[in-house]
């Protein structure tokens, strides 16, 4: 059996495809070609958009970890002719890595990736993941490291936090084991936090204050593109945290600990994995509050 994980130098796709590795099992890392030839024993270059990449990832491929790239927001133009073909050469299981409550919000890329799996005659698992705390360490690291901030137009609201190695391990073990097949997981932390209990979470392990800084939708979509993010994800980002702001990102579900046998790994624990991210340069001025 070879697997194909999609996204393979992504925060999701690495783990995946190291925890299949670890099983023993064969993958083939499907990623853009400039990064194809890096740490992988099987690598291939792969884009949903370039059909000249899609028969060498997918020739003698039975099952894959499907993940949808941040930049494509029309899938069905985008995404399902590469997927179509993957069926056609043999792939006959797909895990797709979705959102929480995809099932209920057609405005999601995700939910029309989930429509087409179920009306196809793949296996299909469906891996529905809240808002990752990995977010925190890299798309927010800057703000974090540099202002001791975090800004964003999240309101009071609680966020049901998951860390990407319990997706990870999820989504491995649906490729792996047959019981998972038409299900659908919606994959939690133990915990629905506010920005503000995060800030502390954080300044707690840094031993410096970090503030939550609540902003207003321009002024966040402003910020966003002034830091480099394209337009469709920072409208995607803002739909996500318009969702926590509504109270609507806090459902906490028990799937990682009735599926991984143990508890989900805790804000506190992901927050001195990823300390090294918000960890000021030797040569950095200080870090205001202000």
């Amino acid at each position: 059996m070879t697997v194909l994980v999609t996204g393979a130098t992504g925060r999701v796709g690495w783990h995946v495809a190291r925890i299949l590795r670890e099983g023993g099992q064969r993958v083939r890392a499907a990623m853009r070609g400039a990064d194809a030839s890096v740490g992988w024993q099987e690598s291939v270059p792969f884009s949903f958009t370039d059909p000249t990449t899609w028969d060498a990832a997918f020739t003698g491929v039975d099952r894959m970890f499907l993940m949808r790239p941040p930049h494509l927001g029309n899938v069905r133009r985008d995404m399902l002719p590469a997927l179509e073909r993957a069926r056609q050469l043999g792939v006959r299981r797909m895990v797709l890595l979705s959102l929480q409550g995809a099932e209920r919000n057609p405005v999601v890329p995700h939910h029309a990736l989930e429509k087409w799996l179920r009306e196809s005659d793949l296996e299909w698992t469906f891996v529905r993941a809240a808002f990752f705390m990995q977010n925190l360490s890299t798309t927010h690291a800057s703000a974090i490291r540099d202002r001791s901030r975090i800004v964003l137009p999240a309101g009071r609201g609680r966020t049901a936090f998951v860390d990407v190695r319990d997706v990870a391990s999820v989504a491995a073990l649906a490729l792996s084991e047959d019981r998972h097949v038409g299900r659908a997981y919606t994959l939690t932390g133990s915990q629905a936090l506010t920005y503000a209990e995060v800030a502390d979470l954080i300044g707690a392990e840094l031993g410096r204050p970090v503030r939550y800084v609540p902003t207003g939708p321009l002024r966040y979509l402003r910020a966003a593109r002034a830091d480099g993010m394209a337009w469709g994800m920072a409208l995607v980002t803002l739909a996500l945290y318009t969702t926590c702001r509504l109270g609507f990102a806090d459902g906490l579900t028990d799937d990682v600990r009735t599926l991984l046998g143990r508890e989900p790994i805790d804000f506190s624990r992901f927050a001195h994995d990823e300390r090294a991210a918000w960890l000021p340069a030797p040569n950095a001025q200080p870090a205001t509050t202000a």
